[in-house]
């Protein structure tokens, strides 16, 4: 079969069920949940799974869920994923009341067009006539937040790692998957097929633990946690000059436990930060300058640290042959006028990067700040059905032609890490 007459049939299919893929989500988009807890969004992926008749793996990672569609023949295993996870904007206006989570990031959007690939082709019938198989993907947990209520599911052992994708990794869900795609709404006119320059982290929780004592009646017998923050802050910003701006290092604490009353010395302090930067020695160099300063503070007035390291989110490595497959289809849907260079995201599939070929496309279609409470989805058009169909035209030319292209991919790829090596070194796991 001609890969354009494969690519018209499946378009059209996304065309016949748009109304479907919005409502896909707008439905995820008004009931926010964050990572490791989206149980109503994972269902809602299920739904719609079993209404198309696909079976699927659920409960993976404690709420991902996994289907496979089968080819002709089963050359290649692409994998398209969607996050399922929001993030924290508590003044969106559809906020969850209770926990703050909101969509400003655009993840409904992505799990909307995997929902929508599925729709199409099992709408076109396009699964019989490629010799690849399609592995639909919702992962939990992209948003690296919430950090002490992740360790704590790290220290139960529910998981391994704070984000998702990391997860799958260390299940094994990638073991058998050749090549992963994946698209991220932003609020450009513009789309691009992914960047090689982004920012990975290590992730940190910090507790303070002084000695209480009444506060307005005899202070000198506690010892302040809130001061000893306070000062390994201070000592975090006297270091910010020795950053070379070429690393674009960032360090962004935030204080989630600043003591217990008012009037009570406090002496139960807790601080959450990353540390990053566009490259693996800047981001352990600015870890340990800010590890440094932290327990600075300590000993400034006798307190205690205690730092947990956590593994947070390599940098980004491309697969240029790959990449260019999905651009030629981003000109094909959006125009080439309007396909531009890409920036790089600070996210866990910079650690699928590492392993297989991935590309991370940025779409257009948002408006307003990304992680704020005026992000929207302003062109549905563009973020949801274009973004569908530029999804599967790129897994037609990747599977089509006995997955020429695809196992083309797959041969030329060099990996810089085996999923051993990533466990171990990245990851810090005994393996």
């Amino acid at each position: 079969m001609d890969v354009n007459e494969l690519k018209r049939r499946a378009c059209e299919a996304v065309d016949r069920n748009a109304e479907k893929i919005i409502a896909v989500g707008e439905s995820i988009f008004a009931e926010p949940e964050l990572g490791y807890k989206e149980f109503k969004t994972s269902a809602k992926v299920k739904k719609v799974l079993d209404e198309l008749g696909i079976a699927h793996q659920d409960d993976v990672a404690i709420t991902g869920v996994i289907a496979p569609m089968k080819g002709r023949n089963s050359n290649v295993k692409l994998a398209l994923m969607g996050e399922l996870d929001a993030i924290v904007a508590p003044g969106h206006r559809c906020a969850d009341p209770v926990t703050g989570a909101a969509h400003s990031c655009g993840h409904h959007v992505q799990i909307a067009t995997v929902m929508g690939a599925a729709m199409a082709l099992k709408d076109s019938g396009i699964m019989e006539e490629l010799d690849g198989d399609i592995v639909l993907m919702a992962v939990p947990a992209e948003e690296g937040v919430e950090l002490e209520y992740r360790q704590g599911l790290i220290d139960e052992g529910k998981i391994s790692f704070i984000g998702g994708k990391q997860e799958f990794i260390k299940l094994g869900v990638f073991d058998d998957i050749d090549m992963m795609l994946m698209q991220h709404t932003d609020n450009s006119r513009k789309v691009a097929a992914g960047g090689g320059v982004g920012m990975g982290f290590v992730a940190k929780l910090i507790y303070y633990k002084g000695q209480e004592a009444h506060a307005g009646g005899a202070p000198w017998l506690g010892v302040n946690a809130l001061q000893a923050a306070k000062i390994g802050l201070m000592a975090i910003d006297a270091q910010r000059e020795t950053f070379q701006d070429k690393d674009n290092v960032r360090v962004h604490p935030i204080i989630t436990k600043g003591g217990d009353l008012v009037n009570v010395v406090p002496a139960d302090v807790r601080i959450e930060t990353f540390c990053r930067a566009n490259n693996v020695p800047a981001i352990q160099d600015a870890s340990m300058k800010v590890n440094r300063a932290l327990k600075a503070g300590a000993d400034a007035v006798g307190a205690e640290v205690k730092i947990v390291d956590i593994p947070g989110y390599m940098t980004p490595y491309e697969c240029p042959e790959m990449k260019a497959i999905v651009e030629e289809n981003l000109k094909l849907i959006y125009g080439e006028e309007n396909v531009v260079p890409g920036v790089g995201y600070t996210t866990e599939a910079n650690d699928v990067a590492h392993l297989i070929p991935t590309v991370h496309c940025t779409i257009g279609g948002a408006e307003g700040i990304a992680h704020s409470s005026n992000y929207e989805i302003a062109d549905k058009d563009s973020a949801y059905i274009k973004a569908t169909k530029m999804l599967l035209c790129s897994a037609i030319d990747l599977l089509a032609n006995g997955a020429e292209k695809g196992l083309s991919v797959k041969k030329n790829f060099q990996a810089p890490m085996t999923k051993e090596q990533y466990l171990r070194e990245w990851g810090h796991l005994d393996i």
